[in-house]
């Protein structure tokens, strides 16, 4: 069966126990592209749902390369990282790579000092990223 819906996308909220969201994930599709943007805080109990998410899309479809919106993240703190460098492991895995776009300037600051740059590169919208991935 052919899809005729090649820009998935799928929607997903966090929200915490006062039933505030904390964390929106929206995932698309651009050819081999996995792209997952964020919209809240990436913290402990919010990475866990990214990672739920990456494993699911990554499961279809053949994906081969992620982009990570970081447009609209507010914090980020080392469980955000991991999941980084994580998720950064199984599309290297398939031979593909991982970019980071439009982070705030306090979470492209927490990326730099992690030493994320070393593995993964940033961008500064989707665009760019989507060029020279």
């Amino acid at each position: 069966m052919k899809n005729y819906f090649p820009q998935r996308k799928i929607f997903r909220f966090l929200l915490n126990r006062l039933g505030r969201v904390v964390m929106q994930i929206r995932t698309n599709r651009r050819g081999h592209n996995l792209i997952i943007k964020l919209k809240g805080e990436l913290d402990h109990h919010s990475a866990r749902e990214f990672r739920k998410t990456f494993a699911r899309e990554w499961g279809k479809d053949g994906a081969r390369n992620l982009i990570v919106d970081f447009k609209e993240v507010t914090f980020m703190d080392s469980s955000g990282v991991g999941a980084l460098i994580g998720r950064y492991k199984q599309v290297d895995q398939r031979g593909g790579k991982v970019a980071i776009c439009s982070p705030s300037r306090t979470v492209a600051r927490l990326i730099e000092m992690s030493g994320l740059l070393r593995i993964i590169s940033m961008y500064r919208d989707e665009q760019e990223a989507l060029k020279k991935i």
